[in-house]
């Protein structure tokens, strides 16, 4: 136990509807050897499905390298619309140090993984976050700016030429953009209005680069579905700006415009110490531990126990 190594990966690829297409893409990375895929969360109206699986740094160097054999043949960026912005087919794909590794050994992945990316699909790879070589490609949202659509230009720009592959956009899969970070959350609140600026306006005061949260990345966006505006945001490094200050700065800009809030959501996985902190602030229960978890302590006790067996 002491000895294990475990990365997570939460690629996120440009296809959110077609629920036999997602299938297709990760029947084959479900099985890889080493791999195990815990979640996968599909988003039609953001088009785009996250996708969480963990393992060692060389089992999900080929989960990675599976994901975009299937995805390329089977999303065409030409032919794809969803209220989330996006460059690549496969649009990003970070590494996360969870248990025995280093950020370095996660900045050495992703770096490995875009060169063969890049060499075996003749994709132009970004490097981003811990990863990146450059201080103007730490940011996602910078990388991403202009879209799909807009990279064709771009890539023509002084410094804007790939870590990775060919100075030519895909095209059909685009770029794509590969990297290390700290465990990220994806948080979205859902607004009782339908109107979709007050959404843009609450964002640009909840935003870092618009001088709301550290931390914080937000987008209005519409949820067509449920004729909901949505505040959707990346909480970054949620120690440092945890949820419920966020769901707190979000609700009190909403009602600036007689808006309240409508629910809230979770794409993905969100780590245990992350709503821990959100019940010790809205219940007011400051001494509240993880081996407080009766789930948490029984996996513990199991974990005890097997190792005492096989000792």
């Amino acid at each position: 136990m002491a000895n294990r190594e475990i990365i997570e990966c939460v690629p996120n690829i440009s296809e959110g509807r077609r629920k036999e297409i997602i299938e297709e893409i990760m029947a084959p990375v479900r099985a890889t050897p080493g791999v195990q895929v815990l979640n996968v969360a599909p988003d039609p109206d953001h088009n785009r499905t996250v996708i969480t699986m963990i393992g060692e740094a060389e089992a999900l160097r080929r989960a990675v390298l599976t994901l975009y054999e299937q995805v390329l043949p089977r999303i065409d960026l030409r032919r794809h619309e969803g209220e989330h912005p996006r460059a690549g087919a496969v649009d990003v794909v970070p590494f996360v140090p969870i248990e025995g590794v280093e950020m370095a050994d996660c900045v050495a992945l992703a770096r490995r993984v875009g060169k063969e990316v890049a060499e075996r699909f003749d994709l132009p790879v970004y490097l981003y976050a811990e990863a990146a070589t450059r201080r103007e490609r730490e940011s996602l949202p910078a990388i991403r700016k202009g879209q799909f659509e807009g990279w064709f230009e771009k890539m023509e720009q002084p410094g804007w030429e790939p870590d990775f592959g060919p100075r030519k956009v895909h095209p059909t899969a685009g770029i794509t953009v590969i990297g290390a970070r700290m465990p990220l959350i994806a948080y979205n609140i859902n607004l009782n209005t339908s109107d979709l600026e007050i959404a843009d306006r609450i964002a640009r005061a909840v935003r870092f680069s618009s001088g709301g949260l550290r931390y914080i990345q937000a987008k209005g966006m519409m949820m067509h579905e449920r004729n909901l505006a949505q505040v959707s945001m990346n909480v970054v490094h949620y120690a440092k700006t945890p949820m419920y200050r966020v769901f707190e700065l979000v609700k009190a800009e909403a009602a600036r415009y007689g808006v309240t809030v409508h629910s809230s959501e979770i794409v993905g996985l969100v780590p245990l110490e992350a709503l821990l902190d959100t019940v010790r602030f809205y219940l007011q229960v400051h001494d509240l531990h993880r081996d407080q978890i009766l789930e948490e302590e029984i996996r513990r006790s199991m974990a005890e126990a097997e190792a005492a067996e096989s000792s």
